[in-house]
């Protein structure tokens, strides 16, 4: 079969400040930049679900007719000409190569100015274009937020299995199976149920429990007449109806996916209780890390969690830094600062050079003072980590800026600290280091978990809200716990 190629990934946090341009989808954020035609084939060796799913498919005889991908980091959502820009140059792409299938790699929870729903109106337009006969299958995020117009007009929908996102490329591997599955032209029969209550990001992460033990039940389900089953436990950040987790499955025999379905579900509510979060504020997140970092041999790990770009945050609030200063912290490493212009004025300084300068001037809570110039770097870096490994990511001019004991990374490009890639771009060595703190959620933990001492959760001022309760939502699906054994919301 010839099958056509394209992505577009944005998760979308509705209570965010800055909204994606086609910019930001040109510099690509963590993953490649905008990519079109015969540029996507060169994604084979990254863990990428279009990576994974062309070499299964390439294995199984098909060719491919590649249009466009894009990514771009997480932020408020998708401006209005940027969505009709790159949809329409999917769907166009779809009507002048009319392919045998499409394969779409997705996110799953992108929020456009205009649409509530982005990926279920790009695959409505896709279907309105080429037909209903036409397979279209699509890999997801683990944080997709499952709408019915998405399964609707989709063939087959795979989601990730795990968070940190180790296996992206093999979710892409598992749609190209799940694709062959049709082509037995034996139907599939879908089963869906959503779970009533908003998880916490932080709760979602697969190397603990509950998120573990369920995704193990999950694939032991997935046998026999099961062809495909998946778990999003949502992107509790998008003030709209079908924001929440969704179950969902594809199998030959009705009752066989059904049950399994049923079954995931409970698992799920069951373990209501178990997916809250304790969090720390920033002060008590660095009075704990000091405390710990006296008697330990490894870096104490903290996740500035509310600063978080991979889910919407600016990467440039100072809560946590004005703690570790303030409390007098040894040894303590921070990134990724965003602050292009702060990044500017070490590159003009020159290393060894003093400047004055205050931090986090658009985030409304700056700090301000007089910071050493360590390290200069054009802020290319290669990532070693298992969730990017191979990946070139480029931070821009970056710089090390240190003041009282604590060294900053300061990037002209937003991206989540992932890899310890981003810290050695710098100049610092994390491994070495008596305090990490990472603005990340939960990927850090990919490649900074076997390193750390422990790891702290803080909940310092930013724009991606942790703990769904404290969301003013508005437009929630009736009914729907706002957190786990938390308030019903009501229209």
């Amino acid at each position: 079969m010839r099958i056509m190629l394209a992505g577009f990934r944005h998760e979308s946090n509705t209570f965010a400040s800055t909204r994606a341009a086609y910019e930001d989808f040109v510099h690509g954020g963590s993953g490649p930049p905008l990519s079109r035609g015969a540029e996507i084939l060169t994604f084979k060796s990254l863990n990428l679900p279009v990576a994974g799913f062309m070499k299964e498919a390439e294995a199984n005889g098909h060719t491919f007719v590649p249009s466009v991908w894009a990514n771009a980091i997480p932020s408020a959502p998708v401006e209005r000409e940027t969505f009709e820009r790159l949809t329409n140059e999917i769907v166009d792409a779809a009507r002048q190569h009319a392919p045998d299938a499409i394969y779409l790699d997705l996110h799953g929870a992108m929020v456009a100015e205009h649409v509530d729903d982005g990926e279920g109106e790009l695959l409505s337009r896709l279907r309105t274009a080429i037909g209903g006969n036409i397979p279209i299958v699509a890999s997801l995020d683990l944080h997709a937020n499952m709408t019915g117009r998405m399964l609707d007009h989709a063939n087959g929908l795979v989601a990730y299995r795990t968070y940190p996102h180790v296996d992206m490329a093999e979710t892409g591997k598992r749609t190209a199976r799940l694709l062959e599955v049709m082509l037995g032209g034996k139907p599939l029969h879908l089963a869906v149920r959503r779970v009533p209550f908003l998880i916490p990001i932080n709760a979602m992460s697969t190397m603990f429990e509950p998120a573990k033990a369920v995704y193990e039940r999950l694939a032991e389900l997935e046998v026999g007449d099961v062809a495909s089953l998946s778990f999003t436990p949502g992107f509790p950040a998008a003030d709209f109806p079908e924001c929440g987790p969704v179950i969902w499955g594809y199998g030959h025999d009705v009752d066989a996916v059904n049950r399994a379905v049923d079954e995931l579900y409970e698992c799920v509510v069951s373990q209501e209780s178990h997916w809250r979060v304790q969090f720390l504020s920033a002060d008590e997140a660095v009075a704990e890390a000091i405390r710990i970092a006296r008697g330990a041999d490894k870096p104490v790990v903290i996740a500035d969690t509310q600063d978080n770009p991979g889910a919407g945050g600016d990467s440039n609030t100072t809560g946590i830094l004005k703690a570790l200063v303030g409390q007098r912290a040894e040894d303590a490493v921070l990134g990724i600062f965003y602050d292009p212009a702060a990044a500017g004025a070490a590159h003009a300084a020159g290393v060894g050079a003093a400047i004055s300068l205050r931090l986090g001037t658009q985030s409304g809570d700056g700090f301000e003072g007089t910071f050493r110039v360590e390290h200069l770097s054009d802020g290319r870096c290669i990532c070693h980590g298992e969730m990017l490994a191979g990946a070139t990511i480029e931070l821009g001019p970056t710089a090390c800026l240190s003041i009282a004991g604590v060294r900053i990374v300061v990037a002209s490009a937003k991206v989540q600290m992932l890899d310890r890639a981003f810290y050695k771009v710098a100049g610092i060595d994390p491994e070495t280091a008596k305090i990490v703190v990472n603005k990340s959620s939960v990927h850090f933990r990919a490649d900074f978990e076997r390193m750390a001492e422990a790891v702290l959760i803080a909940k310092s001022p930013g724009s991606m809200i942790a703990d769904p309760a404290d969301i003013p939502w508005t437009r929630l699906a009736h009914g729907m716990k706002v957190s786990p054994n938390g308030k019903v919301f009501e229209l």
